[in-house]
């Protein structure tokens, strides 16, 4: 078992781009109202929270199992991961579709479509890691070691998709937007659920 043990450490080591698609928000408030932006906020806070819980479930699953697992298992966890991962920001991606542009915010079309786009791109590369841990030969330990070291080596790109796609939230979450975001329950909640989980 020793051939897959380091790799799949490197390869969770890559997966956990850390972020969770969890609002960027400090713990600023604002008394300032603006009511379209404030409702176009409690639609990103009240759908982020199943999704953002979704992807920090399949991010310590991926950690988890890198540990000492059989090949079976360890495809199993990993393909089961990838396709929450996949699911996670694909539903993020819709429910900012969703939601649409902020209102009253400089290139804020702009600033929803790059975000929706690149939380596509690493929902497809979710997908696509899922089809090639489902396609590898677990029967054989140097084969399996060997197609686990091809994938950590492509992980690189899906983790800077990911900090792309954080990025771009962020760009999306800042000014205005961002003080209509930090007033809802819901995002104080996502907030803290992730502050708690990085402790």
């Amino acid at each position: 078992m020793e051939g897959t043990k380091p790799v799949n450490k490197k390869l969770a080591a890559a997966l956990s781009g850390g972020a969770v698609l969890v609002l960027a928000l400090s713990a600023c408030t604002s008394d300032e109202s603006n009511e379209e932006l404030d409702a176009w906020a409690k639609k990103i806070c009240d759908t982020a929270l199943a999704p953002n819980a979704k992807i920090a479930a399949a991010d310590a699953a991926i950690n988890k199992v890198a540990t000492d697992s059989e090949p079976e298992e360890l495809q199993k966890v990993d393909s089961q991961a990838f396709g929450d991962l996949a699911e996670g920001f694909e539903t993020r991606a819709a429910s900012l579709k969703d939601a649409g542009a902020p209102a009253g915010i400089d290139d804020g079309a702009k600033k929803q479509q790059d975000a929706i786009s690149k939380l596509t791109a690493v929902s497809t590369a979710y997908t696509d890691l899922k089809k090639q841990v489902d396609g590898l030969n677990t029967k054989d330990q140097a084969k399996f070691a060997s197609g686990l070291n091809e994938m950590s080596d492509g992980m690189k790109d899906v983790a800077t998709l990911r900090k792309n796609a954080v990025a771009a939230l962020k760009q999306l979450e800042e000014g205005d937007a961002k003080k209509s975001l930090v007033k809802q329950a819901s995002c104080k909640k996502a907030a803290a659920s992730v502050s708690a989980t990085d402790s």
